[in-house]
Parts: structure tokens; sequence; C-alpha cells
């Protein structure tokens, strides 16, 4: 079992840049592939960003490629999301989640754990 705790969330200016970080406990971080989403105020959860057990995979949804990076490190059992370019529509609560199947996924049933997230506000 896993847990997550989400950080570096907060209010910021549209256009402007975020680092969200996401720390796993326990000592099985790199079986797990990674991944994080969003909800917004009456919306369902959505996919974000996924990334594979060594790293080497990664997925991103159309809405947020090229502004959002996923990354991780497993020697400090943390996953990250750096978002750039923020847009008032970025704003939501993101969740880290662990999965343990073998190939990336972006659907939140493939996900067994899941953080508390962290809100994200982008004003205009």
């Amino acid at each position: 079992q896993v847990q997550l705790v989400e950080s570096g969330g907060g209010l910021v200016q549209a256009g402007g840049s975020l680092r969200l970080s996401c720390a796993a406990s326990g000592r099985t971080f790199s079986s797990y592939a990674m991944g994080w989403f969003r909800q917004a105020p009456g919306k369902e959860r959505e996919f974000v960003a996924a990334i594979s057990q060594g790293g080497a995979t990664t997925l991103y949804a159309d809405s947020v490629k090229g502004r959002f990076t996923i990354s991780r490190d497993n020697a400090k059992n943390t996953v990250y999301l750096q978002i750039n370019s923020l847009k008032p529509e970025d704003t939501a609560v993101y969740y880290c989640a662990a999965s343990v199947a073998i190939v990336v996924r972006t659907t939140t049933s493939r996900y067994d754990y899941w953080g508390q997230g962290t809100q994200v506000t982008v004003s205009s």
C-alpha cells in the first residue's frame, strides 16, 4: 500500500507557472505507474498526465500537451507536475494517483491509490 501527499498548489495569474509535488510513502514507489488528474467544480475528474515506473513513458491529455511536464524521482519517492502557461481553465483540484498496472493508464478506474489533492487557482 502507498500513501500519497500532494503539495505545491496555489493562486497564480494566467501565464504563470507552478510545480506540483506528490510524495509517496513506502519502499515500493518505483513499482507504481503514477498519474496526475484534476477536477474542476461541477465536473468529473479528468486525466492530466501519467508516467511509467521507470519514467521512460509519459502520456498527456491533449489540453495540457506542451504546457505540463510530468517527471519522477524514484530515489525521493516523488512525482512532479510542472505546469507552465497556466490558463483560467486549469483551475481545479489536482490529484496524484498510483497504479499497479504494468501499462501506463489514463482512466481513473485503473489507479489504485489517491492523494487528497491540492488546489490550483488561476486568475485571469
